[in-house]
Protein backbone atom coordinates (compact mmCIF):
# COMPACT_ATOMS: atom_id res chain seq x y z
CA UNK A 1 0.00 0.00 0.00
CA UNK A 2 1.22 3.44 -1.02
CA UNK A 3 1.13 5.90 1.59
CA UNK A 4 0.28 9.53 0.20
CA UNK A 5 2.76 12.29 2.51
CA UNK A 6 0.74 14.55 4.74
CA UNK A 7 0.02 17.97 2.74
CA UNK A 8 -0.75 20.28 5.69
CA UNK A 9 2.73 21.82 5.56
CA UNK A 10 2.51 23.10 2.22
CA UNK A 11 -1.32 24.60 2.25
CA UNK A 12 0.34 26.67 4.86
CA UNK A 13 3.09 27.68 3.25
CA UNK A 14 0.43 28.84 0.49
CA UNK A 15 -1.70 30.82 2.37
CA UNK A 16 -2.38 34.60 2.79
CA UNK A 17 -1.24 36.18 5.64
CA UNK A 18 -3.98 37.62 7.64
CA UNK A 19 -4.97 41.48 7.46
CA UNK A 20 -3.14 43.99 9.52
CA UNK A 21 -5.40 45.56 11.44
CA UNK A 22 -4.46 49.67 10.34
CA UNK A 23 -5.95 52.58 12.29
CA UNK A 24 -6.04 55.56 10.10
CA UNK A 25 -6.64 58.61 11.36
CA UNK A 26 -6.79 62.19 8.99
CA UNK A 27 -7.15 65.90 10.33
CA UNK A 28 -8.78 67.48 7.82
CA UNK A 29 -11.70 69.98 6.55
CA UNK A 30 -14.93 69.76 4.31
CA UNK A 31 -14.25 72.67 2.59
CA UNK A 32 -10.27 71.36 1.45
CA UNK A 33 -9.78 70.35 -1.66
CA UNK A 34 -6.51 68.32 -1.04
CA UNK A 35 -8.34 66.34 1.38
CA UNK A 36 -10.59 64.58 -0.33
CA UNK A 37 -7.02 63.95 -3.05
CA UNK A 38 -5.59 62.74 -0.40
CA UNK A 39 -8.15 60.02 0.77
CA UNK A 40 -8.39 59.22 -2.76
CA UNK A 41 -4.87 58.48 -3.19
CA UNK A 42 -4.92 56.89 0.23
CA UNK A 43 -8.15 54.40 -1.25
CA UNK A 44 -5.74 53.80 -4.05
CA UNK A 45 -2.60 52.85 -2.46
CA UNK A 46 -4.96 50.29 -0.17
CA UNK A 47 -6.48 48.47 -3.64
CA UNK A 48 -2.82 48.34 -4.75
CA UNK A 49 -2.23 46.02 -1.65
CA UNK A 50 -5.95 44.24 -1.81
CA UNK A 51 -6.53 41.97 1.49
CA UNK A 52 -3.29 43.17 2.96
CA UNK A 53 -5.15 45.08 5.84
CA UNK A 54 -8.53 45.44 7.55
CA UNK A 55 -8.53 49.31 7.83
CA UNK A 56 -10.31 51.43 10.68
CA UNK A 57 -10.51 55.14 9.39
CA UNK A 58 -11.18 57.90 11.39
CA UNK A 59 -11.91 61.61 10.68
CA UNK A 60 -11.11 64.82 12.74
CA UNK A 61 -11.85 68.30 12.67
CA UNK A 62 -9.51 71.36 11.44
CA UNK A 63 -11.11 74.31 10.30
CA UNK A 64 -9.16 76.17 7.91
CA UNK A 65 -10.78 79.41 8.28
CA UNK A 66 -12.09 79.39 11.72
CA UNK A 67 -13.40 82.78 12.08
CA UNK A 68 -15.03 82.45 8.95
CA UNK A 69 -18.30 84.63 9.06
CA UNK A 70 -21.20 82.37 9.08
CA UNK A 71 -22.59 84.15 5.37
CA UNK A 72 -19.19 83.03 4.36
CA UNK A 73 -16.82 84.87 1.42
CA UNK A 74 -16.54 84.73 -2.17
CA UNK A 75 -14.00 82.09 -2.61
CA UNK A 76 -11.50 84.25 -4.91
CA UNK A 77 -11.90 87.18 -2.83
CA UNK A 78 -11.01 84.73 -0.15
CA UNK A 79 -7.66 83.21 -1.47
CA UNK A 80 -6.52 86.40 -2.55
CA UNK A 81 -6.97 88.03 1.42
CA UNK A 82 -5.76 84.80 2.52
CA UNK A 83 -3.07 83.97 -0.10
CA UNK A 84 -2.61 86.68 -2.30
CA UNK A 85 -3.84 84.48 -4.75
CA UNK A 86 -4.48 86.53 -8.30
CA UNK A 87 -7.41 85.55 -10.32
CA UNK A 88 -5.08 83.93 -12.54
CA UNK A 89 -3.56 81.68 -10.47
CA UNK A 90 -6.33 80.92 -8.94
CA UNK A 91 -7.98 79.40 -12.19
CA UNK A 92 -4.91 77.79 -13.05
CA UNK A 93 -5.10 75.85 -9.95
CA UNK A 94 -8.69 75.26 -9.96
CA UNK A 95 -7.89 73.39 -13.82
CA UNK A 96 -4.92 71.23 -11.99
CA UNK A 97 -7.53 70.03 -9.09
CA UNK A 98 -10.22 69.48 -11.28
CA UNK A 99 -7.99 67.19 -13.86
CA UNK A 100 -6.73 65.27 -10.58
CA UNK A 101 -9.94 64.65 -8.99
CA UNK A 102 -11.33 63.14 -12.20
CA UNK A 103 -8.22 61.21 -12.43
CA UNK A 104 -8.99 60.08 -9.34
CA UNK A 105 -12.22 59.80 -9.58
CA UNK A 106 -14.11 62.93 -8.07
CA UNK A 107 -15.71 65.79 -9.28
CA UNK A 108 -14.80 69.22 -9.09
CA UNK A 109 -17.38 71.50 -10.14
CA UNK A 110 -15.91 75.00 -9.54
CA UNK A 111 -18.05 78.18 -10.36
CA UNK A 112 -17.80 81.84 -10.58
CA UNK A 113 -19.43 83.18 -7.09
CA UNK A 114 -18.70 80.24 -5.48
CA UNK A 115 -18.07 80.77 -1.48
CA UNK A 116 -15.61 79.59 1.21
CA UNK A 117 -18.55 78.74 3.91
CA UNK A 118 -18.07 78.11 7.91
CA UNK A 119 -17.30 74.27 8.77
CA UNK A 120 -18.23 74.33 12.49
CA UNK A 121 -21.68 72.67 11.49
CA UNK A 122 -20.19 70.08 9.45
CA UNK A 123 -17.48 69.09 12.03
CA UNK A 124 -20.22 68.32 14.86
CA UNK A 125 -22.59 66.49 12.70
CA UNK A 126 -19.06 64.25 11.41
CA UNK A 127 -18.71 63.61 15.20
CA UNK A 128 -21.92 62.54 15.88
CA UNK A 129 -21.92 60.51 12.81
CA UNK A 130 -18.64 58.73 14.22
CA UNK A 131 -21.13 56.78 17.17
CA UNK A 132 -23.56 56.04 14.70
CA UNK A 133 -20.47 54.33 11.94
CA UNK A 134 -21.22 56.26 9.27
CA UNK A 135 -18.29 59.18 9.43
CA UNK A 136 -16.61 58.24 6.26
CA UNK A 137 -19.79 58.01 4.40
CA UNK A 138 -21.05 61.56 5.46
CA UNK A 139 -17.45 63.25 5.04
CA UNK A 140 -17.93 61.89 1.70
CA UNK A 141 -21.04 62.96 1.04
CA UNK A 142 -19.98 66.84 2.33
CA UNK A 143 -16.73 66.70 -0.18
CA UNK A 144 -19.48 66.20 -2.59
CA UNK A 145 -21.66 68.34 -1.29
CA UNK A 146 -19.48 71.51 -1.35
CA UNK A 147 -17.26 70.72 -4.51
CA UNK A 148 -19.59 68.77 -6.72
CA UNK A 149 -23.23 69.75 -5.74
CA UNK A 150 -22.45 73.63 -5.19
CA UNK A 151 -24.03 73.30 -1.90
CA UNK A 152 -23.23 75.10 0.94
CA UNK A 153 -22.09 72.55 4.24
CA UNK A 154 -23.01 75.47 6.56
CA UNK A 155 -26.57 75.47 5.66
CA UNK A 156 -28.49 72.86 8.49
CA UNK A 157 -31.20 71.68 5.73
CA UNK A 158 -27.97 70.81 3.32
CA UNK A 159 -26.40 69.14 6.09
CA UNK A 160 -29.30 67.11 6.78
CA UNK A 161 -29.88 65.87 3.16
CA UNK A 162 -25.95 65.11 3.21
CA UNK A 163 -26.66 62.49 6.64
CA UNK A 164 -29.33 61.32 4.61
CA UNK A 165 -27.44 60.05 1.82
CA UNK A 166 -24.82 59.12 4.12
CA UNK A 167 -27.16 56.56 5.67
CA UNK A 168 -28.60 58.47 8.62
CA UNK A 169 -31.27 59.89 10.23
CA UNK A 170 -31.88 63.74 8.60
CA UNK A 171 -34.47 64.04 11.65
CA UNK A 172 -32.00 64.04 13.92
CA UNK A 173 -28.97 65.58 12.49
CA UNK A 174 -31.33 68.41 12.64
CA UNK A 175 -31.64 67.92 15.70
CA UNK A 176 -27.87 67.51 16.66
CA UNK A 177 -27.39 70.74 14.93
CA UNK A 178 -29.88 72.83 16.25
CA UNK A 179 -29.01 71.97 20.04
CA UNK A 180 -25.12 71.98 19.10
CA UNK A 181 -24.71 68.94 21.81
CA UNK A 182 -21.01 68.33 20.33
CA UNK A 183 -19.83 72.07 20.06
CA UNK A 184 -17.79 72.22 22.95
CA UNK A 185 -16.53 68.66 22.09
CA UNK A 186 -14.98 69.53 18.71
CA UNK A 187 -13.52 72.65 19.99
CA UNK A 188 -11.59 70.47 22.28
CA UNK A 189 -10.68 68.00 19.47
CA UNK A 190 -9.77 70.92 17.28
CA UNK A 191 -7.50 72.05 20.08
CA UNK A 192 -6.00 68.82 20.83
CA UNK A 193 -4.80 68.42 17.21
CA UNK A 194 -3.33 72.54 17.15
CA UNK A 195 -1.80 71.67 20.18
CA UNK A 196 0.06 68.54 18.36
CA UNK A 197 1.53 71.08 15.81
CA UNK A 198 -1.45 70.35 12.86
CA UNK A 199 -1.35 73.69 11.07
CA UNK A 200 -2.59 72.21 7.48
CA UNK A 201 -4.48 69.77 6.02
CA UNK A 202 -4.56 66.92 5.35
CA UNK A 203 -2.27 65.28 8.33
CA UNK A 204 -2.73 62.03 8.07
CA UNK A 205 -1.37 59.38 11.23
CA UNK A 206 -1.10 55.27 10.40
CA UNK A 207 -0.97 53.61 13.67
CA UNK A 208 -1.20 56.27 15.92
CA UNK A 209 2.57 56.75 15.48
CA UNK A 210 3.32 57.40 11.67
CA UNK A 211 2.59 60.62 10.51
CA UNK A 212 1.76 61.94 6.61
CA UNK A 213 1.65 65.06 6.00
CA UNK A 214 -0.49 66.36 2.61
CA UNK A 215 -2.15 64.86 0.11
CA UNK A 216 0.80 62.19 -1.19
CA UNK A 217 0.69 60.39 -4.41
CA UNK A 218 -0.90 56.72 -3.73
CA UNK A 219 2.89 55.55 -4.48
CA UNK A 220 4.17 57.14 -1.26
CA UNK A 221 1.17 55.41 0.94
CA UNK A 222 2.29 52.32 -1.15
CA UNK A 223 5.66 52.81 0.70
CA UNK A 224 5.02 53.39 3.72
CA UNK A 225 1.87 50.62 4.22
CA UNK A 226 4.45 48.00 3.05
CA UNK A 227 6.53 49.15 5.62
CA UNK A 228 4.03 49.46 8.72
CA UNK A 229 3.37 45.74 7.67
CA UNK A 230 6.91 44.52 7.20
CA UNK A 231 7.59 45.88 10.34
CA UNK A 232 4.63 44.48 12.11
CA UNK A 233 5.46 40.72 11.00
CA UNK A 234 9.17 41.04 12.85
Amino acid sequence: MTLTPPTTQSTQSTQTPPALPLQVDIVSDVVCPWCIIGYKQLMKALAALPGQFDVTLRWHPFELNPGMPMAGQDLREHLAQKYGTTPEQSQGARARLSALGESLGFTFDYFDGMRMVNTFRAHQLLHWAAGMGRQTALKLALFEAFFSRREDVNDAGILADAAARAGLDAVEASAVLADARYAQVVREEQQYWLEHEVHAVPTFYFQQQYMVPGAQEADAFVRLLQKIRARASV
